[in-house]
């Protein structure tokens, strides 16, 4: 008896063409076909939360379940959920104007699938940053394939074995290491290409998109600025901004990279942060609740990046454990840091961190910290911390920044009813609720009438007596128009 093949039986090329074919098949999937496809998925995430969680301790060699239960597993589900709530009314046409129908001129816009959607998952969250937006591209009708990041081997070993399990390869197939690099995967012709990562790489994957004009969404990361307001609580703002660099070791694209504080607290902030990181890490290399560094060229590279600073006048605070021997290059944890006195000229104050390490700069005016974040590539996330005051709308006015969250982390992500996505380097596009369903769908106009008039023949020769007088009405019109509104 013929066995039914799954992605490891075909190549990218096999896979892409059956999900193409399946597309041509039904074109337009029904609400229940597509909440059956995300219902599956949900399933595929929370029947294997288990191996899921254990896969990616074991990609780092130290990371938390109850980080990986949150994050990647639990986090996911509100997204699938509101997407499969709303996904029959969302496909529905949107009609423009009832009265216009009614005198037989027809205006709608269809919401139509895009056809094959290609997304390219990153590492550091390398279930929920797959899963969301497959759920988005899911409900708006598509076929998906997805290419885990190669760095969390186990993880994606996992999703390649228990995908067919839920979905048909032309629904949604996992490429694992046999189909190649991801720059085989970026190559071929998908109908929408979405990838989160860095803006190195999301500057090539746009380029293998161009080659087939596919549509791209990048979700990028960049150097996420804190600003910190003289009507905060020092205290408060300090020890969340603390948490807030820690979340999976800092290897996350939305952690606070470099923070202004008003110059008379800054010693306070600094100590205050210091006082919160070893409060809540008595120890770090055997402490298995402390996210390591997923590789030793991540490890390596940041380690680079401090001592770099310190070598041309940065000033280093630590927040080791006594006894405690950091950076330990086998277990790949690095010590909670605080740099003061960075300049332009230290690697670190252009390239993004992401990991325990956070620069602090002191202010006398709030322009002067506009004027740092204005200079430099638009961040993912700006924070601000303090009273939505005047000061508040200044920043947001005179800076650019895919995302404004103030007084904790990464609260955007909380709800399905805001977008998130980036701005010029930290990236193009946005998910989320309505804004995924958007982004994977093409918003096709329609337009009917039933008049007898052709404005074709009114828009070719002969233009005659009847036709300049129409025209110069219309003209007339226009400048009326523009007379009244402005």
């Amino acid at each position: 008896m013929a066995t039914t093949p799954t992605a490891r039986d075909l190549t990218l090329d096999q896979i892409l063409e059956r999900q193409q074919q399946a597309f041509l098949a039904d074109p337009q999937p029904s609400a229940k076909v597509r909440r059956d496809r995300i219902s599956r998925l949900k399933r595929l995430v929370l029947d294997n939360a288990a191996e899921l969680t254990e896969a990616m301790r074991e990609d780092y060699g130290s990371r938390p379940e109850t980080l990986s239960l949150l994050t990647d597993i639990a986090s996911s589900i509100p997204d699938l959920d509101h997407q499969r709530s709303h996904v029959k009314k969302w496909m529905k046409p949107t009609r423009i104007s009832r009265a216009l129908d009614r005198v037989g001129f027809h205006q709608q816009v269809r919401h139509d699938p895009k056809g094959v959607v290609g997304i390219i998952g990153p590492w550091n969250f390398p279930l929920y940053l797959t899963i969301v937006p497959a759920g988005s591209a899911l409900a708006a009708g598509n076929r998906v394939m997805i290419r885990p990041s190669s760095v969390t081997a186990r993880t994606t070993e996992v999703l390649c074995r228990l995908a067919p399990k839920y979905f048909a390869v032309d629904e949604l197939a996992i490429a694992g290491p046999e189909h190649g690099r991801g720059a085989d995967f970026s190559k071929l012709a998908y109908d929408h290409l979405f990838f989160t990562g860095s803006p190195g790489v999301g500057k090539s994957i746009a380029k293998d998109a161009a080659e087939h004009l596919t549509p791209v969404t990048l979700e990028l990361g960049g150097k996420n600025p804190v600003i910190v307001d003289s009507s905060a609580d020092i205290d408060r703002a300090a020890r969340n901004i603390a948490s807030s660099r820690l979340v999976n070791g800092g290897q996350v694209c939305m952690c606070p990279d470099y923070v202004f504080v008003p110059e008379d607290s800054v010693e306070t902030f600094r100590e205050t942060v210091l006082d919160q990181w070893r409060t809540s890490l008595p120890a770090i290399v055997g402490n298995p609740d402390y996210t390591a560094t997923v590789n030793t060229s991540n490890y390596e590279r940041i380690v680079g990046l401090v001592e770099d600073a310190v070598a041309q006048g940065a000033t280093k605070y630590e927040a080791a454990p006594a006894g405690e021997k950091l950076p330990d290059p086998v277990s790949r944890k690095i010590a909670p840091t605080v740099l003061t006195g960075v300049t332009p000229d230290m690697d670190i104050d252009s390239d993004e961190v992401f990991g325990p390490v956070l620069t602090v700069f002191g202010y006398k005016s709030i322009d002067e910290a506009i004027r740092y974040v204005s200079a430099r590539p638009s961040p993912l996330v700006l924070y601000w911390y303090g009273e939505k005051n005047e000061r508040f709308e200044t920043v947001a006015d005179r800076t650019r920044s895919g995302n404004i969250y103030g007084n904790d982390f990464g609260i955007g992500m909380v709800s399905s009813a805001i977008p998130f996505g980036g701005v010029g380097n930290s990236g193009m596009g946005s998910y989320h609720g309505y804004y995924g369903f958007r982004t994977f769908t093409h918003e096709r106009a329609v337009a009917l009438h039933s008049f007898n008039y052709s404005a074709a023949e009114f828009m070719v020769p002969p233009f005659g007596p009847d036709k300049k007088k129409q025209a110069s009405m219309y003209f007339n019109v226009m400048r009326l128009r523009t007379k009244f509104l402005g």
